[in-house]
């Protein structure tokens, strides 16, 4: 009988060319968040470039069924609603499932998405299998505690993630600024892999007039834009007092709102001249993007903020905190603006300067496009292939040497 060392050695070379990559995840199209497109994306990348991918994430309606074929696979688990957000949920606990599945449909890698009970249960099955596993940081749930009164929980909130992150081989970190921040609460093993815009969707081509007019706005009149979930953490109320501030400089200005949340009734209550276009996707978000012209991004609890190369993509000029993707990408005054971190006057300041000049407004949009060519999909599945497979053959490599693959772990307290 093969011992676990051979069967490791043995799976990786069997698929040495095309992986069997397991990915884990609480949410997944057609959800529409961040943090689904990206890992849509992913699936679709690693089956483009030949690799097969076992999809595990939480049944998200009695009416959805694992979709199989010959590179993909779902495996349906059980969730629970998450509290105010609306249309997604939280994996249970999985672990005797996924030692069961995985022992006897062994995958290459794992790599964990979120950091749910799910999560947990994918790091801790893979570990006992001595599967090479490694994750993704894709949300700042630490930072959300202050907007929901839990304050008290952010220290016990951040201990978990770190212990989650640091008992797999490599966390995918999509920003420098990030990967400092975490390296400061004792993360480990820290690897930056940015996020890619379609920019044949996302395209300052798909600007609509006859959509600008169903808004209410002139030809020449200025479109503000706010694309996200309408929740106390993306502090929607900055947005609604740098509107406030641009109507009364420019009066035939309009703020369009694209998103749903738990905030949408209060912010029609405080801004009754807004138009509420609800949730988009697609040609018809693209649409939305484009037909703008300055988009309002003061959210401080993203780890990218997926919104702002799209918008940046649209051919809008973006306002935004000096973070996460806005911190790498915008070139201030150049293809956008960003003020420091919680300084709402300048950020109403700047945001009313651009409604109020124009010429610079059209300069910083012409910019916008350009800016990001780079972030190519195809580039950013190529990085996050090479993860996977280097991960695979050091873990092959302490295998060999009959060095426990906990070895490689620097923080090795057990799940």
């Amino acid at each position: 009988m093969k011992n676990q060392k051979d069967f490791i050695i043995e799976s990786h070379v069997q698929t040495q060319e095309h992986l069997r990559v397991a990915l884990v995840t609480e949410t997944y199209p057609p959800e529409i968040n961040g943090v689904a497109m990206t890992i849509g994306r992913m699936v679709n990348g690693l089956m483009h470039r030949g690799h097969s991918v076992q999809l595990i994430r939480p049944k998200q309606d009695w009416n959805d069924h694992p979709q199989m074929s010959r590179q993909f696979e779902e495996v349906l688990a059980s969730g629970i609603a998450i509290p105010q957000y609306s249309g997604l949920k939280f994996g249970l606990p999985a672990k005797t499932k996924l030692v069961h599945l995985w022992k006897h449909n062994r995958p290459d890698i794992v790599h964990v998405v979120t950091e749910g009970p799910l999560g947990w249960s994918a790091v801790s099955a893979a570990r006992k299998l001595k599967i090479p596993v490694t994750s993704s940081f894709h949300t700042n749930f630490h930072n959300y505690t202050k907007h929901y009164k839990l304050g008290f929980l952010k220290n016990t909130i951040t201990g978990y993630l770190r212990k989650l992150h640091n008992n797999t081989l490599a966390t995918l970190v999509p920003t420098h600024a990030l990967a400092k921040e975490l390296k400061r609460k004792k993360f480990k093993n820290l690897v930056i892999v940015s996020r890619g815009v379609d920019t044949q969707l996302f395209n300052p081509s798909k600007r609509d007039l006859s959509l600008r007019k169903k808004w209410g706005l002139a030809e020449d009149a200025l479109a503000v834009i706010y694309v996200g979930r309408l929740a106390a953490e993306k502090n929607i109320d900055l947005v609604l007092r740098a509107y406030q501030a641009i109507h009364e400089k420019v009066p035939n200005s309009k703020l369009i709102i694209v998103g749903d949340g738990p905030l949408r009734d209060h912010i029609k209550d405080q801004c009754k001249s807004a138009y509420f276009a609800g949730m988009r996707s697609g040609e018809d978000l693209a649409a939305h993007y484009a037909s703008a012209d300055l988009f309002l991004f003061p959210s401080k609890t993203e780890t990218f903020g997926n919104v702002t190369t799209e918008a940046l993509a649209s051919g809008l000029c973006v306002v935004a905190y000096d973070y996460a993707a806005a911190a790498d990408i915008i070139k201030n005054n150049l293809n956008g603006v960003t003020v420091k971190l919680d300084n709402e006057s300048a950020f109403i300041a700047e945001a009313t300067e651009l409604a109020m000049n124009p010429k610079k407004l059209a300069e910083v949009r012409a910019n916008a496009f350009e800016s990001i060519a780079n972030l190519d999909w195809d580039k950013i599945h190529e990085s996050f292939e090479t993860i996977l497979r280097d991960v695979i053959t050091s873990t092959l490599m302490l295998s060999k040497k009959d060095i426990p693959i906990t070895k490689f772990i620097h923080d090795e307290t057990s799940l």
